[in-house]
């Protein structure tokens, strides 16, 4: 390959990086809606998009209708560009102190984009998102507006995890569970109620399933360790160093996967329940291969390889919930 086409393949990595909100984009997108979208990070949308489906299929209540594959969409329109894309530009609003150590190419720190037009944003995706909840509730016919009180709660939660005075992400493990749940629990119930009764069971496994979360959100720290240490946030790798830091995130997503492979065969789901340990194993391989030797270096190889089998494992559970009656 000549040099101007690695080059011309390398603008375009960095191009569609930057349009995902991804790690290592390059600067100088004019474009006011690429820049829109890019502080939106579509690449976060995914795992909410999934706990809709898990939600779903943990409620036992979900057909192959169309009225039902459009409330589906409908709820993965609010738990994925609506809401998530509220949190991750509130998020940028508020560390754009940070990404100007850590990632000065983000939106707000390169002025790319002007602090009134992030706050306009922020306003049109959280009322807009209330909306979309409200509609859900009103279609599916909830006597209380459920799916409303949890994008309120997931709004409320995303503005402490970022904003002061709390600002959850300056504590290590408060904030990471706070990112884990949000990833996890908050929208399998909103999928779960939209087709099921949600009910304290779920509840809790999704919050027990979220302790992997945890671990999974730890990973995200690696890329903004200098930042972190030199504004004073209490990541996980800046209180017990990068080493450590990698053997605390692989623990909590492998033990408490396991954890509820145990619970699907107390309540007798045994297929289940084998499936789900057999995707830990991949798992467990890639951490070796790549995380635990060279954090810094390969958390997003290792985010690629290892977090398809973590998530083919929620619904792999939720399947089991809803096949399971509970």
């Amino acid at each position: 390959m000549s040099d101007s086409s690695q080059t011309n393949a390398s603008d375009r990595s960095a191009q569609t990086r930057q349009l995902l909100g991804m790690k290592g984009a390059a600067p100088g997108e004019k474009s006011i809606w690429k820049i829109r979208l890019q502080l939106m990070k579509p690449i976060t949308w995914i795992p909410l998009i999934w706990g809709v489906v898990c939600g779903a299929a943990s409620s036992g209540g979900y057909s192959w209708t169309l009225e039902d594959i459009l409330k589906a969409a409908t709820c993965m329109l609010l738990a994925g560009p609506l809401m998530a894309g509220y949190t991750q530009t509130l998020n940028d609003f508020y560390d754009r102190e940070l990404d100007a150590i850590n990632e000065p190419y983000r939106p707000i720190p390169s002025g790319a984009i002007s602090v009134p037009q992030v706050i306009a944003q922020i306003l049109v995706l959280f009322f807009t998102g209330l909306g979309i909840a409200y509609a859900l509730d009103v279609w599916t016919g909830h006597e209380f507006p459920i799916i409303t009180c949890l994008a309120l709660g997931g709004a409320f939660l995303a503005y402490i995890y970022s904003a002061p005075p709390l600002k959850l992400k300056k504590n290590g493990w408060l904030g990471n569970y706070a990112l884990g749940s949000s990833y996890i629990a908050l929208p399998w119930w909103t999928g779960h109620a939209l087709f099921g009764d949600l009910n304290w069971t779920i509840v809790i496994l999704t919050l027990i399933y979220s302790l992997a979360g945890l671990g999974i959100a730890v990973v995200n720290d690696f890329k903004s360790v200098e930042g972190d240490r030199q504004l004073g946030l209490k990541s996980i790798p800046v209180m017990f160093g990068v080493g450590t830091a990698a053997w605390i995130c692989v623990l909590m997503i492998d033990i408490f996967q396991a954890g509820i492979a145990g619970y699907l065969i107390s309540i007798h789901q045994n297929l289940y329940a084998a499936i789900l340990l057999l995707l830990i194993i991949p798992q467990i391989t890639f951490q070796d291969m790549y995380f635990l030797r060279a954090p810094l270096e390969n958390d997003v190889k290792y985010q690629a390889s290892a977090q398809p089998f973590l998530v083919l494992g929620m619904l792999v559970a939720g399947l089991a919930l809803g096949h399971s009656g509970i």
